[in-house]
């Protein structure tokens, strides 16, 4: 006769540790359903509100990265358009025009951006942080967005007295006019005023001297190739209410000066979604390796990558890979640290499928185990690894017919009329 053993028991409290393959809670219900979590079975539910209310992160910024094909874009498209039934607000900073099926698809324009086109936006315009915003503030958000763009264009960092000289001219044409602009700012850098010199400490032919090489970096927004974007007041039928606000850049993208296009954009941006008026926002910078090429511009963004938890703002970053961000200076520069620093502030990382070449580096900057990194290597399209924290899960994306079409990019590539669209 078999012996009978007794069957073993143990509490819900130790079953983590007696069967150590079993999947984790999960991050709970609350939030936009975004798949099925391969480990548990289990549907995945997304909301950085809620992940931050709930201690599973300290800040609610993400960063995204996988290859062309591999199913990023669809997935941070999808995620945004969910949250919209929520309430919340996207706002796109779109430099391939990849966003304009989502912004139809909710019924809003996109605001095309291109060379002596109708569209304008003024990086220094004082209403689109909001009409409660103090003065003092203002000014300070104008003028760190004037010296990141007069950095980005001259390549380099400004000299003290080049701060210095953009911040005189600024307060002298703020005193002027109700609405600086970039074409005010060059005229006054060009013919500084008595004003400017003597608080300065020198003469009006001095501190022209002086200002010269910044104008004529800025003049290229305001006359040259790049006019026609920036030189102005900001169209007044952008609707900062839309569910959906995107800037278009693709008719500069093959523009060597695309990253300073994009950081004028990317202020306007940043100042609009600052808006106290109790809205959650999201801000998606596609390619934003291409900002973090010019380092004045990468230390803007940090600096309001810092900012969400003030803000309420979900900082969203879209990359191909991580060796782009590596990419943005020389070895151990300041630029390279920025864009490591921006990674280790986005504590929700989103990472599809890596080639065997990356994934070194992609265990390092995103501090992946030996399974996570196993996992990477090997995920199929519309999969990724969600790195929310500390946790991580497997993730299998669901897009319906509906999103499937308005995320869909590769109309270019397709063969025939049928076309196999991913999930």
């Amino acid at each position: 006769m078999t012996p009978r053993l007794p069957a073993h028991r143990v509490t819900t409290a130790h079953m983590g540790a007696a069967y150590p393959f079993q999947a984790e809670r999960g991050l709970g219900s609350r939030g936009v359903f975004m798949g099925r979590d391969m480990h548990s079975g289990a549907g995945f539910f997304v909301d950085p509100w809620e992940w931050y209310a709930a201690e599973a992160v300290t800040d609610t910024s993400a960063i995204i990265v996988g290859k062309v094909g591999s199913g990023k874009s669809s997935v941070c498209k999808a995620l945004c358009l969910r949250q919209l039934v929520f309430g919340r607000q996207a706002w796109f900073l779109d430099p391939k025009g990849e966003y304009d099926k989502l912004c139809a698809a909710v019924g809003v324009a996109p605001v095309h951006l291109r060379p002596g086109g109708e569209a304008r936006l003024n990086p220094l315009d004082p209403r689109v942080g909001g009409d409660d915003v103090p003065p003092q503030r203002v000014r300070e958000a104008q003028l760190k967005i004037l010296r990141a763009v007069a950095s980005a264009a001259l390549g380099r960092r400004l000299s003290s007295e080049e701060e210095g000289a953009c911040a005189e001219a600024l307060r002298e044409v703020s005193s002027r006019y109700p609405e600086p602009t970039l074409p005010l700012v060059v005229d006054e850098l060009l013919e500084p005023s008595g004003g400017a010199a003597s608080a300065m400490h020198t003469t009006t032919s001095g501190l022209a001297n002086l200002n010269r090489e910044v104008a004529f970096a800025l003049r290229r927004l305001v006359e040259g190739d790049l006019a026609g974007m920036f030189d102005g007041p900001t169209t007044l039928d952008i609707d900062l209410t839309a569910p959906v606000v995107s800037l278009n850049l693709r008719a500069v993208y093959e523009s060597d000066a695309l990253g300073i296009l994009m950081i004028c954009a990317a202020a306007w941006l940043r100042r609009a979604v600052d808006r106290d008026d109790g809205v959650k926002r999201i801000l998606v910078v596609d390619e934003a390796w291409k900002v973090l090429t010019h380092l004045e511009v990468s230390r803007w963004l940090q600096e309001n990558w810092k900012l969400t938890r003030s803000t309420a703002v979900q900082c969203i970053a879209v990359v191909h890979r991580l060796s782009d961000l590596e990419a943005a200076g020389g070895r151990d520069s300041e630029q390279v640290r920025l864009a490591r620093g921006l990674l280790a502030d986005s504590e929700t990382k989103v990472i599809f499928r890596q080639d065997p070449a990356e994934l070194a580096l992609v265990r390092d900057l995103c501090q992946l185990n030996e399974r996570e990194t196993a996992i990477v290597a090997s995920l199929p399209k519309g999969c990724a690894l969600w790195k929310v924290g500390q946790r991580s899960f497997q993730v299998e994306h669901t897009l319906s017919a509906f999103e499937r079409q308005v995320t869909y990019t590769d109309e270019r590539m397709a063969v025939g009329p049928e076309r196999e669209v991913v999930r």
